[in-house]
């Protein structure tokens, strides 16, 4: 076999249900990467024994990379399923994974309303259609209340009329979830089974409510705390978004990107690009001290994006200014006069080589790499630097476990 060159890619799982037989490429950085969870394997059994009459049209939300709504598809070829993450690299690989077991017969049938569509998704907002069937989702324990509060009732503004949702939850969201659908108007529990670890829920809906005319973010359904935030001479303020770190202080990979940026000095960058910005704080203090011309944004988390996007725009950054980047890895077109971000800890070296052998190919002459983290990354990144004999690192500071460096051309 030809050995799989994706620096993101930890190994291929082969899982057999129903009578079929599937592959899924699996990464490391997403859950159940060693196998299909027992939750997955749940859910799709209740479905399966359900025997509700065949779906035409399912979504899969938070699809991960794609076991729920790829092995429907398999069960139902002629159902049309969407399967959507917040995460870049969960797309990705579910984009793999419908390619892998010969599911995207799409092309040919896009036309007659069947095949695979995988896209990035906050929550519901970037759901193209409302017509549903089935609705799926392994709800994530660490969502928190307000989220999974969302999901779990805001599935009906995407189901056609008698259209089902079938989610599964690990244990100790048994009562949460027995609270949130008791609360929820209309919310008829049609099926609700137990096992070890996991609890499995379908339901309907037997009233029609109104769709909001806003998106989550406008509603506020990630949003923790309005937050003043002061770093040596700079004053900005921040709307954080609860699971993304840095929601009231700085790390001290933050404190050393915004530290070297007041040393940048007064150069003229016409195009920046911002990796992995989080909350927004390497992104609004780059705004506040340099004023470049455009700012790109790089994340595979569109939560963080979209509020990195959200603080440039409080802090005075036009929205026509910023460019938004939902990716896994760096895939860039054109030239940037400066980098800034921290390197997403847990990440391979050979996922952080191959973003700075990309970010060298789109530096412009004279730009400039301003890159933190936790030490043990920034030392094999300056070590391949040397590799390189294209790259220079101008300086290099180090803060309680975590460095950064200053790179430009040789």
């Amino acid at each position: 076999m030809p050995q799989n060159t994706d620096a993101y890619y930890h190994k291929t799982i082969a899982f057999n249900f129903w009578k079929r037989s599937l592959r899924f490429h699996t990464s490391q950085q997403l859950f159940s990467a060693y196998d299909i969870d027992a939750g997955t394997r749940f859910l799709l059994r209740t479905i399966m024994e359900a025997a509700y009459p065949p779906p035409q049209r399912i979504l899969d939300a938070g699809c991960g990379y794609g076991p729920l709504g790829l092995t429907l598809k398999s069960l139902r070829p002629d159902a049309l399923v969407h399967l959507f993450d917040r995460d870049a690299l969960a797309v990705d690989y579910a984009k793999q994974n419908t390619a892998l077991n010969e599911l995207n017969g799409v092309l040919a049938h896009r036309s007659l309303g069947v095949g695979v569509e995988v896209y990035g998704s906050l929550g519901y907002d970037d759901v193209p259609r409302n017509d549903f069937d089935v609705i799926v989702c392994n709800v994530p324990d660490h969502a928190g209340e307000a989220v999974i509060t969302y999901l779990l009732q805001d599935a009906r503004h995407y189901l056609a009329p008698g259209g089902i949702v079938a989610i599964v939850v690990v244990t100790p969201l048994e009562a949460l979830v027995d609270k949130i659908l008791a609360e929820t108007p209309g919310a008829a529990v049609t099926l609700k089974r137990s096992q070890s670890r996991h609890v499995v829920y379908h339901y309907r809906f037997t009233t029609a409510i109104s769709p909001p005319s806003q998106s989550s973010l406008e509603r506020a359904i990630y949003h923790r705390k309005d937050v003043a935030m002061r770093f040596e001479k700079l004053d900005y303020q921040m709307q954080t978004a609860n699971t993304l770190p840095e929601f009231d202080s700085l790390n001290y990979g933050t404190e050393l990107l915004l530290h070297a940026l007041g040393e940048v000095g007064s150069k003229d960058f016409k195009n920046a690009a911002v990796l992995n910005p989080g909350q927004g704080h390497a992104a609004v203090a780059l705004w506040k001290i340099l004023k470049p011309g455009a700012v790109t944004l790089v994340d595979r988390d569109l939560l963080a994006l979209r509020y990195a996007q959200r603080n440039l725009i409080l802090n005075g950054c036009s929205l026509n200014n910023i460019s938004l980047l939902h990716q896994a890895g760096i895939s860039l077109e054109g030239q940037f006069d400066l980098f800034i971000g921290s390197l997403r800890e847990g990440e391979s070296r050979e996922v952080h080589f191959h973003a700075l052998d990309h970010i060298t190919e789109h530096l412009a002459p004279k730009g400039v790499i301003i890159l933190a983290s936790a030490s043990t990354p920034i030392t094999r990144l300056a070590d391949y630097l040397e590799t390189k004999k294209i790259l220079r690192v101008k300086s290099r500071e180090r803060r309680r476990g975590y460095s950064l460096l200053v790179i430009a051309h040789i």
